[in-house]
């Protein structure tokens, strides 16, 4: 029997604090604003095991032309157990149903994990260059 029980559903603040801790990325999210933008989420998906939530991920976007795949993360303990599968599959499963034709999905892969999503039909394009910025960090300010 699988000890993981897979729930619809964005993570709780505190949730999303503690699995954003365990993988390493406290200093890549500004908590203060988190909360809003959970709230925001067009899709979540949380990983139960026992009482604990110990995997999530979300789809965000305009819900119509534009859906981002954005937090997939298993706490470290649990990795290797096929939860992100699930995880991914739950989105992909929302994305088939709700994506209109020619919707563009998107994510940024961790590096080394490009093969995990290449499995759910996410590549590098020819021509296009995934790029972005980081507010207070490397945009410049335009006078």
């Amino acid at each position: 029997m699988n000890p993981y029980r897979l729930l619809r559903r964005v993570p709780t603040l505190a949730e999303y604090k503690r699995l954003c801790d365990s993988v390493g990325w406290n200093d890549f999210i500004n908590f203060n604003v988190a909360e809003d933008s959970l709230k925001q989420s067009l899709f979540g998906v949380v990983v139960q095991y026992k009482d604990d939530i110990v995997g999530m991920g979300r789809v965000i976007g305009d819900g119509r032309i534009y859906f981002y795949i954005q937090d997939i993360a298993v706490m470290p303990e649990h990795q290797n157990k096929g939860i992100g599968h699930l995880i991914m599959k739950e989105i992909t499963d929302f994305l088939k149903t709700s994506a209109p034709d020619k919707a563009f999905v998107g994510l940024f892969a961790t590096e080394g994990k490009e093969s995990f999503y290449n499995k759910f039909g996410l590549n590098e394009h020819e021509g296009m260059t995934g790029m972005f910025g980081v507010m207070g960090k490397n945009l410049p300010k335009i006078k």
